[in-house]
This record gives C-alpha cells, structure tokens and sequence, in this order.
C-alpha cells in the first residue's frame, strides 16, 4: 500500500532553519521526483534487490549526482544544506535510492575532487558528478570495520605504478560502479594512520572485479558488494593526494559522509512517521480512527518531536560545512540522533500499523529493515559516540 503521494507537508507548523526561495525550490523538485520516479517502483525494486539504473539517468538530469561540485567539474554547484535536502527527501520515499546518491556524491566523487589535482578531478569527477558514471568508495574489509586503520589490502610499488591485492567488503555500488576509490597499505611499516594511500581504480582494468553481492536485510536496491584485487597493476596517476596519507583523507570525507547518513536517518525517520500518521488517521477500532487514541496520539508526537531535533542537528552540520568550520563533532551527532531517531520511528510506525504492519503491503515494513543501516553506515552509533566524546575532552 503506497500512501506517500497523498501526504500533507510535514514541514507546515514546525521549526526549522530558514530556507532561501531557492532551496525551497530544489527541496519541492527533490520531492516531486521522488514521488513520480521513485514512489511507484520502490516495492519492485526492493524485491528484486534490482539497482535503478533509470532513476539514476533521471536523477542526473536534475543534477542529483553532482549536488555539491562546482558547475566547472560537471556539478550544480550547491551547498551541504542543498544536499541534505535532497538526500532527505529521496530516502522520506526509498531509503536505498537515498542512500545510493549519497555514496555517490559524498564519498567516491567527494574524495576525488577534494584529494584530487586538476587532470584527476577533470579526468574523473567531471563525469561522476554529470552522472554518466557510478561511483564506489571501499574502505571496509572483512577485518577492518570500524578499525580502519586495520587495512590489510596492499599496494606494492613496481615499474609502471603500484600491484594491489587484497577485498573490500560493504562497498556501495561495488557491482555496478565504474569509477571506484581504493584504500590499501603501502608502507607496512610505516606509523599507523600514515601508511594507508588512495587510489582510483576504474572497472575493466585486469585483475580488478567485483565479488558477492549482498543479500541485505534493507536498502535492498542499493547495490552493496565485495571489491576484489588481485595483481591490479594501478598507474603512478591513480594515486589521490599525497602518498600514506589515505587513511587521514578517509576521515574527512567521512564527516560529509556522516552528514548524508544523517539526511537519510531523518528521511527515513519522516517517511515512517507519514505512512503510520496516514494509517492512524484512516484505521479504524471500536468505532473511531485509532489517531484518536492517546497512546497512538503519544507515539506519534514522540516520532515528530524526534524528527524535528534530528533534522535541526543535521541542518546546523550542513550549514557548518558549507561555512567551512570543523564539523567532525557536529557530524557525528547529527548522524548518531538521526540514526537512532530513524530505528526508533520505524519501530513505532510497525507498531501502529499492527499486524499491517508485518507484512510487505504496506511501506512501514520497508521503512523498518531499511532503518537499521543509519545505525551503522559510515561509523556504527558507537564510533559516533567515541567521536562525539574525544572532541569534548579535547575541548576541555
């Protein structure tokens, strides 16, 4: 059952950061596609675990894919808060198609252009951000997660560039990315968080391929797969930035990362508070729409009050990125409250919903498995907390 179409502005009546006519604008055009491109095919898609290429070609119409990059490198030249707007907005009706053009832009396309030189970010960022390629970003391995410092992928230096060998894992669009940024050890006995480089790595080049796709819980049409190198001859021309500091660079881009898993916790948080609203106002019990009974009453102002702290805490990261101020502390907070406020929304909107709420004809299902990846995407809540806590004794 799809009832986002026929939602009312969730934004009417609440407190917000106030926005210029034209970000207005990209949030109404950002909504208005997700409704007629993405709404009716979510279930198909999610079923299928099939990646929308379609709504991606779409998507980059509108400049989706290159929301933060200058119009020069193929982007629309936007800020964070623009950014957010969309992300949030894409995720309120499919969490995956959310989570997919944030990877995009935040990770793979975000560290080539910010760790890039000019030919690296003509070169590669001009046809990510334009949209006519797919970006993958892979930091994760099998046993270094959290710990990334922990990369066990090599890269050895020969004639012509540098041999990688080693698999990532949980890597976005790691079966169907064209362009992909790479991280692996190339001085092992270099000091740890300074042994750790980046590369680019482009599909077709031998000895580069992708490994099991995942069958995941949620976010189902979100290609999610391993990366594999074995014997990949990398040019000297693919490395970003200066050589062991990878790991230093991953850091960064992941406070524009975490910013993203935050636009997507309160889009998903949103989008399950609607459908049970929508629900509670429509079911009825003992003669009377169940909104009408105080502990749904209670759930739902619950839910609401949550979304509005969550999406304010995100709204005052984005704008600190976009102000140029350190937002590693912000960025982790904004992710941790909207993660959990995303787990808890979608917890409560089964609940309303009842036995609805168990089965896929409803979207409150969806909502449920594919809140959980807020909670550990880009930084699990408990990286976010030892973030969030070793910035506050530094200060002290």
């Amino acid at each position: 059952m799809t009832v986002a179409s026929e939602l009312p502005d969730v934004n009417e009546g609440s407190i917000s950061f106030e926005l210029s006519s034209e970000q207005k604008a990209i949030r109404e055009v950002a909504r208005e596609f997700a409704l007629k491109e993405i709404d009716p095919i979510v279930e198909e898609i999610d079923e299928a675990q099939r990646f929308p290429t379609e709504v991606f070609e779409k998507a980059a119409e509108l400049g989706f894919l290159g929301i933060i990059f200058p119009e020069e490198y193929g982007g629309a030249g936007l800020g964070y808060v623009e950014y957010y707007l969309v992300i949030m907005e894409l995720s309120r009706v499919d969490p995956a198609v959310g989570l997919s053009v944030a990877a995009h832009n935040s990770l793979c396309s975000n560290h080539i252009y910010k760790f890039g030189s000019e030919e690296q970010r003509q070169r590669w960022v001009v046809p990510l951000a334009r949209g006519e390629k797919i970006g993958a970003w892979s930091l994760t391995e099998p046993e270094a997660g959290s710990d990334a410092a922990g990369t066990r992928t090599h890269a050895e230096k020969v004639d012509g560039g540098w041999l990688l060998n080693g698999s990532k894992t949980f890597t976005t669009h790691g079966s169907v990315g064209d362009t992909c940024v790479v991280f692996a050890v190339t001085d092992p006995d270099g000091p740890r968080h300074h042994n750790i480089s980046a590369f680019v790595l482009e599909r077709g080049m031998e000895g580069f391929r992708a490994g099991k796709k995942e069958n995941k819980l949620g976010t189902r049409a979100s290609d999610t797969a391993e990366v594999i190198m074995e014997n990949c001859l990398v040019p000297e021309s693919h490395l970003l930035g200066e050589l062991g500091e990878g790991f230093i660079q991953a850091l960064e881009i992941l406070d524009g990362g975490r910013i993203s898993i935050a636009a997507m916790g309160v889009g998903t948080a949103r989008g399950a508070y609607e459908t049970a609203r929508a629900y509670a106002l429509e079911r009825k019990q003992f003669d009377r729409p169940i909104a009408q009974f105080q502990a749904i009453g209670f759930y739902l102002a619950e839910m609401a009050t949550q979304i509005e702290a969550a999406e304010t805490l995100t709204l005052a990261a984005a704008q600190a990125m976009d102000s140029g101020d350190s937002v590693s502390r912000l960025a982790a907070e904004a992710k941790l409250l909207a993660g959990e406020t995303a787990v808890r929304c979608a917890e409560r909107g089964v609940q309303i919903h009842g036995g609805y709420g168990f089965v896929k004809d409803y979207r409150a299902e969806k909502f449920y498995r594919d809140c959980k990846l807020c909670t550990i995407g880009e930084g699990t809540s408990e990286i976010q907390k030892l973030v969030i806590a070793r910035r506050l004794l530094d200060q002290s």
